[in-house]
């Protein structure tokens, strides 16, 4: 695990070394460089494998090609063995130098001989050309900025940003659409001109020339002719050989459990392949209705984990600037419990498993089911849900608590109204902003710089894919190809390295996604249940209570501190906010959208969280600010609020 860099430029000696500093909580234990006439590479490395001669630029034989690369190649023992048998030489014991010898042997084609999570960058001098790839499923980040013949790449904004290349400017297409989807689509970031490499994609450069391509796309139309035992047996054990492969590691490997099945049944699995305690790692809340620990502990008292328990405070004010940074991106709610739990992993071990992506593969996710729930809902007369159901929904209190009755009704009916994929598309905009509320947030003239604003149709474009049949499958589809790689392992990632920890997916190892994707959606939601098949494969290692309680996740109440202890906080920093003076969002939107949430109106704290982290997004990565004055600001905005 590792973080990379690199720069064709007449510059390059002169910018690699900042490049890759700025990488350095990606790769504490050492750093290492490449440079020819025309390249430079940077490499920060966190040591896993081949803790003695795993050093990172790493060359051929013949000194022709030079590989940098961030992430594990768990099947790196297989394809090591083949390639040897072909005559190739090994330098090292790391599992990345397979790498080099594949594209010796297949050149462009070479990352889909790969099961793990990876970006590289491979310079062939011979060709004097650049070949980059990440992962099937996005695990790992590689940012690029390309104008005439420089090009600049990295694991992160930061990184290229500094180089001094480039002056940093918001990308209000990619803004447009974060804010409606909760994610940056397609390859944009949030930079302009900085582009995001997509999951499953290579790139060439040479000559100034890029030519780029995806290289693996899952079908969902292709379905196992099984019984659902066979199903559940089929995938039982792909998945425990795929849990035993991501143990691949010289150095002690834990487990983050949160008390869900999904993390559960991998802590569970990872127990029976070692005779020493797994260490696990847990936090809890104070709020009981949000604390998961008993459930944790269930799982560390079945299988005499090692366990490791924190409760914590989320100050996510002081907290979320070091999100932000580490983000480059604005924080998301979900980010808080990753970056805590990282935070305590990172004291004992430098790699852990996690439950990611049980929900998004095997449909965990309320909205799975609320999608066919508004389908014989919407058999009610049009007339009767618009003028009567309205009225009584508008009539509904909001108790601003997590999934309330309010949002569920106002969800419910809403989506009543359109179907399938325009349901799907705008059912993520629900509890942000809308085409009708960007267009009240952002001022005449900033949407004039917006040649794309049609956010629904980034969804569309997956859902209504001609490899994919069923409804369920599609909505599952849709995440795979935006949600999961522009959003949860975004979060995981950058949370994860903020603390110089490696965070590991088997549940989103391609090889179990074909699989997920193979298995007939009613078997994955049966009915209204969620997950159905995968909770058939965590009881066989779970509590029941455990595997059939309803799902919780780490959570605070923001909705409420927003309308009380962060209240004047806010008033005070959107009276300084930055968009509104760059003439990007209308004052009197973002006004409204605050009083009407600190009035009891309307419950609004999905907005104002995105709001709230644009304004700081925009102080640290456009102004400059540190972490010391951020935290100064924190506190004389509090003094203001206390005074």
């Amino acid at each position: 695990m590792c973080g990379i860099a690199g720069i064709i430029s007449a510059n390059h000696r002169r910018l690699i070394k900042p490049m890759t500093e700025a990488l350095v909580h990606r790769g504490p234990d050492g750093e290492g460089y490449f440079e020819d006439s025309a390249i430079a590479l940077g490499h920060r490395r966190l040591s896993i494998i081949d803790l003695a001669t795993g050093q990172q630029p790493i060359a051929n034989e013949t000194h022709s090609l030079q590989l940098v690369c961030n992430g594990e190649i768990y099947n790196s023992p297989e394809l090591r063995v083949e390639l040897e048998s072909k005559g190739h030489v090994f330098k090292t014991s790391t599992d990345v130098e397979v790498i080099l010898h594949l594209y010796e042997e297949y050149g462009r084609e070479c990352p889909k001989y790969l099961r793990g999570m990876f970006a590289f960058a491979l310079w062939d001098a011979d060709k004097q050309s650049l070949f980059m790839a990440r992962d099937h499923l996005g695990q790992k980040p590689l940012f690029y900025y390309h104008k005439d013949n420089e090009l600049l790449f990295a694991s992160e904004v930061k990184s290229i940003l500094a180089s001094g290349r480039i002056e940093p400017k918001p990308q209000l297409n990619a803004l447009w659409h974060y804010i409606s989807l909760r994610f940056i689509p397609d390859d944009c970031s949030l930079f302009e001109s900085i582009m995001k490499l997509p999951a499953a994609t290579w790139l060439h450069w040479e000559r100034g020339r890029l030519t780029s391509a995806r290289y693996w796309d899952p079908s969902f139309k292709d379905k196992l002719k099984l019984d659902e035992a066979q199903v559940e047996e089929g995938l039982d054990e792909l998945l425990r050989d795929t849990v035993k492969m991501h143990l691949l590691s010289d150095v002690r490997v834990g487990a983050l459990l949160s008390g869900g099945i999904d993390s559960s049944t991998i802590a569970a699995m990872m127990a029976g392949f070692t005779d020493d305690p797994v260490p696990s790692f847990s936090i809890g809340v104070a709020e009981q209705k949000f604390n998961e620990l008993p459930y944790a502990r269930m799982v560390v008292d079945r299988y005499g984990l090692e366990a490791h328990e924190k409760v914590v405070k989320a100050d996510l004010i002081h907290l979320i600037p070091k999100m932000i940074y580490h983000m480059d991106e604005p924080s998301d709610p979900f980010g808080v419990g990753v970056y805590l739990v990282s935070g305590v992993a990172s004291q004992t071990v430098k790699v852990v498993l996690g439950g990611d992506g049980g929900d998004e593969n095997f449909a965990g996710y309320d909205r799975f089911a609320g999608q066919k729930l508004a389908d014989y809902y919407s058999y009610l007369p049009h007339w009767f849900r618009k003028q009567i159901m309205q009225r009584l929904v508008d009539r509904i209190p909001d108790s601003f608590g997590y999934k309330s009755l309010a949002q569920k009704a106002k969800w419910m009916n809403e989506m009543s109204f359109y179907t399938r994929g325009q349901r799907y598309a705008r059912s993520m905009s629900f509890l942000r902003f809308t085409q009708d509320a960007k267009g009240d947030l952002f001022t005449t003239h900033a949407r004039k710089q917006i040649d794309d604003e049609d956010s629904v149709a980034k969804i569309l474009v997956h859902f209504d894919a001609e490899n994919v049949d069923d409804l369920v499958d599609r909505m599952l589809y849709t995440d795979l190809m935006t949600r999961i790689p522009d959003h949860l392992l975004a979060i995981v990632d950058r949370m994860a390295m903020a603390h110089s920890l490696e965070s590991r997916s088997p549940l989103l190892d391609y090889k179990l996604v074909e699989y997920a994707a193979s298995i007939p959606g009613n078997m994955k939601l049966k009915g209204t249940r969620l997950k159905h098949i995968l909770r058939r494969v965590a009881s066989r290692y779970l509590p029941h209570e455990l595997v059939y309680r309803q799902k919780q996740g780490f959570g605070f109440p923001m909705a409420l501190w927003m309308r009380n202890d962060l209240s004047q906080f806010l008033t005070n920093l959107f009276k300084e906010s930055r968009f509104v003076q760059l003439g990007i969002f209308n004052p009197d939107a973002v006004q409204r959208i605050l009083s009407e949430h600190l009035s009891g109106k309307v419950d609004h704290n999905f907005r104002l969280w995105i709001l709230m982290n644009l304004e700081l997004w925009y102080q640290i990565n456009f102004e400059g600010a540190s972490m010391d004055t951020m935290q100064e600001q924190t506190h004389r905005l509090m003094a203001s609020a206390n005074a």
